[in-house]
């Protein structure tokens, strides 16, 4: 897994009826983008270093400008 500053980081509820949280990577601790992220989480609004695991992934910010 590897990611940008910008770039969203989803986890997936890991048991039925949980919701998924949503964050955005803030913060990389290692300049090819792999784990672990700092992420600010939108719904708690909080800050938390994060090593993902198998229920998460990367959501890509554009790098191409919106027409």
């Amino acid at each position: 897994m590897k990611a940008a500053i910008g770039d969203r980081l989803v986890v997936e509820g890991a048991h039925q009826g949980e919701p998924r949280r949503v964050g955005v990577i803030i913060g990389l601790h290692h300049d090819d983008g792999t784990p672990p992220y700092v992420v600010r989480w939108l719904e708690e609004k909080h800050e938390t270093l994060v090593y993902p695991g198998p229920d998460a992934h990367i959501e890509h910010r554009d790098t191409e400008p919106r027409l």
